[in-house]
């Protein structure tokens, strides 16, 4: 192993940076060239690589999005796109690609493994809906920022006396909402993996306001329906208006959490680790907070397993 690339693919995510610097400073260390690709697979198939330095990645690790750039590209989903793609690591001599993203950015990877790339997958989304892993780098940062918001959000809502409607991101996992949800207070959290009535909803907003409650957070992932139609559902049930806050790609920015840093160093470092020692086509992830991983074919094929029992609980504690 001469020579290792690396790229950024799809939403960026906080701690990207952290993981690219580890991904260089420990293939340098270990006497491996590094290169980086430019605004993912598109960067990728239009050839934007370029050796990285010690000092490439200096002063990146407090940094939210990504140095690399990132993007999503249509070009790679089609046979001709993986085989040019092949055809360009092969030309710059590059023995084995490191793909920091989500689902989609792993689909491209293994594509890249069944024609023969050696490729090692590090799980970068803030949504943490990859299955294979209890964590994925940039989820706890947004997790945070969520919250932050809540508390902000908290303060006028209860000098107004209204119901907030805050809308976070997940359009098909509810942890954002969930862990948010949680860990601010929200009297009703509502994620795409739970069934939920709008009459209990605001059967729930009537007793809080009979036993004297002036306001209400309600966290609501995108995946749900969106904040307008809950409104407008909420007004029609109960006669109670509501407020809306959609915090959108304010959840993907900002300075990554000590957490995130920290994991996406030891996943970059450890990809890096595995190249080495002649391991090609894994996913790494985090499970029991020790570092694994596995066939990146295995970790798409998993199922998310939502979380029922938190659920339950922040049930019990909006009461």
């Amino acid at each position: 192993m001469h020579k290792i690339g690396v790229l950024t693919s799809g939403g960026d995510a906080p701690g990207m940076n952290a993981a690219i610097r580890a991904i260089v400073r420990n293939g340098i260390y270990n006497k491996v060239k590094i290169v980086g690709i430019g605004r993912g697979y598109t960067g990728l198939l239009s050839e934007e690589i370029n050796e990285m330095a010690i000092s490439s990645v200096g002063d990146i690790i407090h940094r939210g999005g990504t140095l690399l750039k990132t993007s999503r590209c249509e070009r790679f989903r089609t046979d001709e796109g993986i085989q040019d793609a092949v055809n360009i690591l092969k030309k710059h001599s590059i023995d084995g690609l490191v793909v920091i993203g989500g689902d989609g950015s792993y689909q491209g990877a293994y594509k890249l493994g069944l024609a023969g790339i050696n490729v090692m997958g590090i799980p970068g989304t803030i949504d943490n809906d990859l299955a294979y892993t209890d964590y994925t780098i940039g989820f706890d940062t947004a997790v945070n920022t969520v919250l932050n918001s809540i508390s902000n959000i908290r303060d006028t809502s209860m000098s107004h006396e209204k119901v907030t409607i805050i809308e976070v991101m997940g359009r098909c996992c509810g942890d954002i909402a969930l862990y948010a949800g949680l860990a601010g207070g929200a009297e009703s959290i509502l994620v795409p993996e739970e069934k939920y009535e709008v009459a209990k909803i605001c059967e729930k907003l009537m007793q809080g306001k009979r036993r004297g409650k002036t306001h209400n957070i309600i966290i609501l992932a995108e995946g749900r329906e969106s904040a307008n139609d809950l409104q407008k559902e909420i007004l029609e049930h109960a006669g109670i208006e509501s407020r809306i806050t959609v915090l959108g790609y304010l959840q993907r920015g900002g300075t990554p959490t000590a957490v995130d840093r920290i994991l996406a160093s030891k996943m970059g470092a450890r990809a890096v680790d595995l190249l080495l020692a002649g391991k090609n086509n894994r996913a790494i992830g985090i499970k029991d907070n020790h570092l694994i991983d596995v066939d990146i074919m295995d970790a798409l094929a998993q199922k998310k397993v939502f979380d029922r029992e938190m659920y339950n609980l922040s049930q019990i504690l909006s009461m």
